[in-house]
């Protein structure tokens, strides 16, 4: 059984096919998704979600990540409407998930937590079953 073939990690990739307008979990690659989640680890942690905080998280699943790749995907991510950006200082942007980008995450984990009998998903791999 083959995998169908995935969209292709540009920021010039149109995502905004849906008949809504919308995008959803699937319609992003899986940088695209990692990065949502480490801007939101970062939110969660209290620490500024930047470029280089970004891909110092990414960096243990995806080896080295260049510029090249990482501020692309981020721009992308921004175009969607999934995550927002802000200049921190003069060289340095600043990125936070938009309530578009939380609601598709949390959605994320509502199907994963239901497909593994977890009513609740909480921190530290810690769960109720149903």
């Amino acid at each position: 059984m083959e995998c169908p073939e995935r969209p292709a990690e540009s920021a010039t990739t149109n995502q905004r096919v849906l008949c809504d307008g919308g995008t959803t979990w699937g319609n992003l690659t899986g940088f695209q998704r990692d990065c949502l989640e480490s801007i939101a680890r970062l939110e969660r942690d209290d620490e500024t979600p930047y470029g280089l905080a970004i891909k110092e998280l990414l960096e243990p699943q995806h080896g080295d990540v260049l510029h090249g790749r990482l501020y692309p995907n981020l721009d992308t991510l921004v175009e969607l409407g999934l995550v927002e950006k802000s200049e921190l200082d003069k060289r340095t942007n600043e990125y936070a998930l938009s309530d578009d980008g939380r609601g598709l995450l949390i959605q994320r984990v509502e199907r994963l937590a239901a497909a593994c009998e977890m009513t609740t998903a909480v921190a530290d791999n810690v769960g109720e079953r149903a």
